[in-house]
């Protein structure tokens, strides 16, 4: 006789339900276990990181003085994925000069996003099943009830990489060059590192374009990094930037991309969704207001963002060559530490931030209508159905 199967429907009383196996669910499922909570991860897709491919992505370590990865062992969480911590890198102006910037300590950890041996995403969901938390693939959450708090991802996207990874016998480096021809209102980045590589446009409009935003990216590179690629695999992604007002969904906590935790400027959002997955567990744990946690912890590094995203869009080539060469010639993690804090200067700057900083990133040319772009193959199915 075959054993009734359990109704999963609705949680018990001291059971929590995460939805979403991405960073932040999995942090956040982590610090509740190792609490001595009952926690459930409930994923649709089949795997963790769907969304990625093996792709190098950098975890910043300038928003904050305090190393983030100190930051996350604080949280319990052990840094055993593959990573590497880069004090230095190669950023191109607008004529292609090169300028190093550097930091007395790492800029950002390097590390792979995916399904792979190795990746954040397997390393993190490891660590959750140690620890206790069971976690549940192909199980689609068509309501919300108990215990729950949100993180299924990006909503839309503001953002698309697409790009290749490769195998390649290059040194291994970090180079960032910026241009409209490259990455509309975005950057294009190389990122090597013991014979792998990355390269990829990161776009803020003009989706449609993508494959000649990537082929200029490819031969850029080629000429002023020395680009070399084998076995190249094409790759996309998106991201959702957005300032959230609130952080809670139908009462329940909404943690990482799902409530919009990314950096306006350049879409660095990993830190922000792993801090607020570990905000979350700690609200519960303590029975404290999370929308206060992540208003405090997290808001002002988010405003920030808008207003260098504001200042950004309205930056010219000229102005852009004047910051990457103050970059250069300073300690970099400190001149971006201090650009993403929330000064007077951009608090009174901050309202009319907010009113006009997405104006530019409105992308006229997607209208989802035989479209190939990342977005429209991926992201729009996935947000649609989540």
């Amino acid at each position: 006789m075959m054993a009734p199967v359990p109704d999963h429907s609705a949680a018990s009383d001291d059971q929590i339900e995460i939805v979403g196996a991405g960073p932040a669910g999995l942090v956040c499922a982590i610090v509740l276990a190792k609490a001595n909570r009952r926690v459930t991860v409930r994923e649709w897709h089949k795997d963790v990181g769907h969304r990625f491919h093996d792709d190098f992505q950098g975890l910043e370590n300038w928003t904050d003085a305090q190393d983030v990865l100190d930051e996350l062992a604080e949280a319990g969480i052990e840094a055993d994925f593959d990573h590497s911590g880069l004090t230095e890198g190669v950023v191109f102006d607008s004529r292609a000069r090169t300028h190093r910037v550097h930091g007395a300590k790492p800029l950002f950890y390097l590390l792979r996003r995916g399904s792979a041996p190795g990746s954040l995403d397997r390393a993190l969901l490891a660590q959750a099943q140690a620890a206790g938390v069971e976690v549940r693939f192909n199980d689609r959450v068509t309501a919300t009830a108990g215990n729950m708090i949100l993180a299924g991802g990006p909503r839309r996207a503001d953002i698309i990489a697409v790009g290749y990874v490769f195998d390649t016998a290059m040194p291994d480096g970090a180079w960032l060059a910026f241009g409209p021809e490259l990455a509309p209102k975005g950057y294009a980045y190389l990122l090597v590192n013991e014979g792998r590589g990355t390269v990829a446009s990161c776009i803020f409009t003009g989706f449609r374009d993508q494959a000649k935003h990537l082929a200029a990216t490819v031969s850029y590179f080629e000429r002023h990094a020395g680009l070399q690629m084998q076995n190249a695999r094409g790759f996309g992604g998106f991201g959702n930037v957005r300032l959230p007002r609130t952080a809670m969904q139908g009462g329940k906590p909404v943690i990482g991309e799902h409530a919009g935790f990314q950096d306006a400027l350049a879409g660095f959002g990993l830190r922000y969704a792993m801090r607020s997955g570990r905000l979350a567990a700690e609200s519960l744990i303590r029975g404290t207001d999370y929308s206060k946690a992540w208003r405090q912890s997290l808001l002002p590094g988010l405003r920030a963002g808008v207003v260098n995203r504001f200042m950004f869009n309205r930056t010219g080539a000229r102005g852009l060559d004047y910051l990457i060469g103050k970059l250069g010639a300073n300690d970099t993690r400190s001149l971006l530490g201090t650009a993403y804090r929330l000064s007077f200067p951009k608090r009174l700057v901050l309202p009319l931030a907010r009113f006009r900083y997405r104006d530019p990133l409105k992308d006229s040319s997607c209208d989802h209508v035989d479209c190939d772009c990342v977005w429209c193959q991926h992201g729009l199915h996935d947000a649609s159905d989540a």
